[in-house]
């Protein structure tokens, strides 16, 4: 077929009800919304249909399931077993001489999400509905061309996926390596028992007061997106050990009023208040990027003394598991329901130090090293995506077809 026919989305599949009442599958695997991730072609996780309270929809393997409920998510999934999922997925069947996983493209392709989009009801929780979207005209490709398609674009995926996959297993290296290195060392000495838990014999542990210098809060002054030649650096631009200069403000100062404000290479900068726990406390380090960049008053400024402490060690720890839970021990609980830190409870804080700076060096060095792989996992998984988007909305318009391209294998490793 040319691709200027073009066929309606209830060409290509039924939508199919099949309520079952809680309790009526106990046993079956129950996919939700959460269970979906934007862009996934396959489910995230899943759970227990007997925990269920509601009514629920049953699926079979090589149905799709759509999500209606804020459709610009992008969330739908093909079923590689049989389950029940949440009302707010409707259950698609591809029809006969219909490829599954060419419907599961289908309904993440960009000019899809637009018409399901356009098609919502409802302001607090905006649906679409299967009235709207089988009305969506697919370009027409035969059963061989479909699943040529489908091939293509769930190669790409599932290079994607491993690319996920080993970002996360970075972490998770990057996790032990840091549980080891604080609690052991460099090469697993003695252990002794320590007020926060166990450490290398030869190590000491400091309070952060006795090795810092400085301990400040930020500028409150009004800051926009308007470039001036102060940046100002805010809880969104605080990330583990680094700072992300992707979403900064700035602001008019004074050269002498920003001066007390003005951010020095090897600063470290705190969260001071946040909503929940896992991101106060966490801990940047300024390296001089943004140029002239200031603080805002939701962040503490500290200076460590350079004879005593690498910054990015500190950071690091701080970063840990083990630290993140020593600076929550300090949070103080406020009434609107957010947590806060102050100066006198980062003084407080405790601090592991090996013997010599060197040390602590070379544990950034393992750590960084660690972190440039995971980096490099994440700007792979990002290209992945981009070419995923761009080929998926080449190939259902028909701009391009899939057996002009080659792509036996994507080297995602």
């Amino acid at each position: 077929m040319t691709a200027s026919e073009t066929v309606r989305l209830s060409e290509l599949c039924d939508l199919i009800a099949e309520p079952v009442r809680p309790g009526g599958r106990p046993d079956a695997l129950y996919l939700g919304l959460e269970h979906l991730a934007s862009g996934h072609l396959v489910r995230i996780g899943g759970g227990k249909a007997a925990d269920m309270r509601s009514n629920t929809s049953a699926f079979k393997p090589g149905d799709v399931l759509y999500g209606k409920l804020r459709p610009y998510l992008d969330k739908a999934v093909l079923a590689k077993e049989a389950g029940v999922c949440t009302t707010e997925l409707l259950v698609l069947r591809p029809n006969a001489g219909v490829d599954a996983r060419f419907l599961a493209a289908v309904v993440h392709s960009p000019g899809f999400l637009e018409y399901a989009v356009a098609g919502t009801t409802g302001v607090q929780h905006p649906r679409t509905s299967w009235a709207h979207i089988r009305k969506f005209g697919v370009t027409a490709f035969t059963l061989d061309e479909q699943r040529r398609i489908a091939d293509l674009l769930w190669l790409v995926h599932e290079a994607i996926s491993r690319s996920e996959t080993l970002v996360e297993e970075g972490q998770a290296l990057k996790r032990a390596a840091m549980r080891t290195m604080f609690t052991r060392g460099l090469r697993g000495e003695v252990q002794k028992d320590t007020e926060i838990g166990p450490m290398p014999e030869n190590w000491k542990v400091v309070s952060f007061r006795s090795v810092r210098e400085k301990l400040q809060y930020g500028t409150s002054v009004r800051c926009t997106y308007d470039v001036s030649e102060r940046p100002v650096l805010r809880i969104p631009n605080i990330e583990p050990q680094c700072v992300n200069a992707d979403d900064l403000k700035y602001c008019a100062l004074s050269s002498s009023d920003a001066a007390r404000y003005q951010l020095e290479d090897g600063d470290l900068l705190f969260i001071r208040t946040n909503g929940v726990l896992d991101r106060l406390g966490s801990c940047a380090v300024y390296e001089g990027h943004p140029a002239n960049a200031l603080f805002a008053s939701y962040l503490i400024r500290a200076r460590v003394r350079p004879d005593h402490v690498v910054p990015h060690f500190a950071a690091s720890f701080f970063g840990s598991e083990h630290g993140t839970s020593i600076v929550a021990g300090r949070a103080i609980s406020a009434s609107d329901g957010k947590f806060n830190l102050n100066t006198a409870a980062i003084d407080s804080l405790l601090l592991p130090l090996p013997p010599t700076l060197s040390e602590q060096r070379e544990i950034i060095t393992i750590l960084d090293a660690i972190d440039h792989k995971i980096e490099l996992h994440r700007r792979k998984r990002t290209t992945l995506e981009e070419l995923f988007k761009a080929l998926l909305h080449r190939l259902m318009t028909g701009e391009i077809r899939a057996g002009d391209i080659t792509l036996n294998r994507i080297d995602y490793l």
